[in-house]
C-alpha cells in the first residue's frame, strides 16, 4: 500500500475548511523562513536569552534532511569536520567564542548547528550567578547568521530554531502582535501542537487584551481550535468573552472565526451566540462579500447548539438562512488525495460487500461528508443502500446530550454505520490528537445517531496489499456484529 511521502506544498486552507476559520484575504500563510527572519529580528534584549533554560535539551545530533543533503553525524565524507564543529559549539566558553566558531567556518556549518548554538548560548547565560556580558552586536550577528542561512533549513530545523527564538522572550508580552500572529499561523499551518508555545500565545492574548482587536484575536486563537488544545491559562476564556462582547459588532467575520475556534474546543459563550444569531447581525452580514462563508459558519454553530448545548435558550439561525456546512470533502483531503487510503479501501469494500452495499463521499444533513456509509438491519445484516434512506433525520428526534448516541435516534430499524478514514494529516503533527475539525465532525455524527468505525492510518499503512486489507476490513466489520452475503454481493 502506498504511504504518504510527505505533505504536498500548498497554501493555507481556505475558508470552506472549518478547521482553520480563515476569512477572505487570509489564505496566505507566511513561510517558516520569513517567520524566522521576523522573529529573530525582533530580539533586542540579552535578558530574553535566559528563557532558553526553560527548554528541554536540544539533541546534539542530526535534525533531519535538508536541501544541503546533510547526513547524520558519523556518516559521509565530511562527517569529521561537521561533528568537530558541533563539539566546538557545545564546548564554547563565551558568546563571543560561539559566534567566532560559526562565523569563521562557513563551509562546515550545517543547519542543525544553529539550534545547538542557540541552546549553548542559553546555557552560558544561565550557568553563573552573573552571566558574562553579551554585546548587543553579538546577538545581532548571531540573528543575522541564522536569517541569512535559513533558506537552506529543512522544516524541522526551522521549527527547532523557531521554538528557541520565541523563548528568547522570558516574557511573551514583550513581543509584538505581528510576531505572535506569525507564530500562531506557523503552528496552525504545520499542525504543531506545542503546549509551551500555545501557552505563550494564550498568555500574550490575556496580557495584551486591551490592545488587541478581533481581527488580530481571530488569528491568535486559530491554532487552539485547529490543534484541539484548550490552554491552561485560566483567563483565556473570560478574556475572549470580553473581547467578543466589545468587538462583535465591528468585525462580523472575525467574530464568527473566533466562535468557530471555540466551537471546536466545546467552549461556546452563550452571550456571543445570542449576538450572532440575532436578526440584526444576520441582516447586517447578508449583503457583505463574505455572506456565504459566514452563513456556513453560523450553520455549523447552530448545529453545535442543537447537539451540544441543551441549556441554550436564545435565538437560533432561521431555517431559511441555513446552508450545508461542508458540502464536499475538505480542501486538505482533495489536495492530498494521491496519498489517501480512500481508493484502496473503496476497492476492498467493493470486493467484500459489493457496490450496492455502501456509499462513498455521501454528504449527510446538516452537511457533513462521510467517507463510507453502510445501512445495517437490526440483526446486523448489511443492506443494499438503494433500498434504504441513508440519511438520519436532522434535527434528531431525540439526542443524548454530551455523548454519542449508541442506538439509532429514529424508529427506522436500520442503523447507519460510517467508516471514518483517519489519515495521517487528520492529526496534529505528533499523530495522537485529532485536529479540531475532525474531532468536531466525528462528535456531531455520533450525536446524530451514526455509528462510527474509525480506520486509523497506522492500521491501514500496515496492510500489505488488497488481500490483507480485505481481511482487515472483514475483521473490523465483524467486530461490530455485521454480516453479509457472498463476497462481492
Amino acid at each position: 500500500m502506498r504511504r504518504p511521502r510527505g505533505e504536498p506544498g500548498s497554501r493555507a486552507p481556505r475558508p470552506t475548511e472549518g478547521a482553520t476559520c480563515a476569512g477572505p484575504g487570509e489564505s496566505w500563510s507566511p513561510s517558516p523562513n520569513s517567520m524566522l527572519r521576523v522573529l529573530l529580528s525582533a530580539q533586542a534584549s540579552a535578558a530574553r536569552l535566559s528563557g532558553l533554560l526553560l527548554l528541554p535539551p536540544v539533541q546534539p545530533c542530526y535534525l533531519g534532511p535538508s536541501k544541503w543533503g546533510d547526513r547524520p553525524p558519523g556518516g559521509g565524507p565530511h562527517a569529521g569536520p561537521v561533528q568537530g564543529l558541533q563539539r566546538l559549539l557545545e564546548q564554547a566558553r563565551s558568546p563571543g567564542e560561539l559566534l567566532r566558531w560559526l562565523g569563521q567556518n562557513p563551509t562546515k556549518v550545517r543547519p542543525h548547528h544553529y539550534p545547538v548554538a542557540l541552546r549553548r548560548l542559553g546555557q552560558l547565560l544561565g550557568s553563573r550567578p552573573q552571566p558574562p556580558p553579551v554585546e548587543q552586536a553579538t546577538l545581532q550577528d548571531l540573528s543575522q547568521l541564522i536569517i541569512r542561512n535559513c533558506p537552506s533549513f529543512d522544516i524541522h530545523t526551522i521549527h527547532v530554531c523557531l521554538h528557541l527564538a520565541v523563548l528568547l522572550e522570558a516574557r511573551p508580552e514583550e513581543l509584538t502582535p505581528h510576531v505572535m500572529v506569525l507564530l500562531a499561523q506557523h503552528l496552525a499551518r504545520h499542525r504543531l501542537r506545542e503546549p509551551q508555545l500555545l501557552e505563550a500565545i494564550a498568555h500574550f492574548l490575556v496580557v495584551q487584551e486591551a490592545q488587541l482587536n478581533s481581527k488580530v484575536v481571530q488569528k491568535l486563537v486559530l491554532p487552539f481550535g485547529r490543534l484541539n488544545y484548550l490552554p491552561l491559562e485560566q483567563q483565556f476564556m473570560p478574556c475572549l468573552e470580553r473581547i467578543l462582547a466589545r468587538e462583535a459588532g465591528l468585525a462580523p467575520l472575525a467574530t464568527v472565526n473566533i466562535l468557530m475556534s471555540l466551537c471546536q474546543l466545546r467552549c461556546l459563550p452563550f452571550r456571543a451566540l445570542h449576538f450572532v444569531f440575532s436578526p440584526g447581525f444576520i441582516n447586517h452580514i447578508s449583503g457583505t462579500p463574505h455572506a456565504l462563508i459566514v452563513r456556513r459558519y453560523l450553520s455549523l454553530l447552530d448545529t453545535a447548539v442543537e447537539l451540544e448545548l441543551p441549556g441554550y435558550r436564545g435565538p437560533r439561525l432561521p431555517r431559511r438562512q441555513q446552508v450545508p456546512i461542508f458540502p464536499q470533502p475538505l480542501i486538505t483531503d482533495r489536495a492530498r488525495c494521491k496519498y489517501s487510503h480512500k481508493d484502496i479501501v473503496a476497492e476492498g469494500l467493493r470486493q467484500l460487500l459489493g457496490e450496492e452495499k455502501y456509499r462513498q463521499d455521501l454528504t449527510v444533513p446538516p452537511g457533513y461528508c462521510t467517507d463510507f456509509l453502510l445501512c445495517v438491519s437490526s440483526s446486523g445484516a448489511v443492506l443494499p443502500v438503494r433500498t434504504q434512506d441513508p440519511f438520519l433525520p436532522y434535527p434528531p428526534r431525540s439526542c443524548l446530550q454530551g455523548q454519542a448516541a449508541p442506538q439509532p435516534t429514529t424508529r427506522d430499524p436500520a442503523q447507519r454505520v460510517v467508516l471514518m478514514l483517519r489519515e495521517r494529516w487528520h492529526f496534529c503533527r505528533d499523530g495522537r490528537v485529532l485536529l479540531g475539525s475532525r474531532a468536531l465532525r466525528e462528535r456531531h455524527l455520533g450525536l446524530m445517531g451514526y455509528q462510527l468505525l474509525p480506520l486509523p492510518f497506522e492500521e491501514l499503512e500496515s496492510q500489505r496489499g488488497l488481500p490483507q486489507l480485505k481481511s482487515y476490513l472483514r475483521q473490523k466489520l465483524q467486530a461490530l456484529g455485521l454480516h453479509w452475503g457472498p463476497e462481492g454481493g
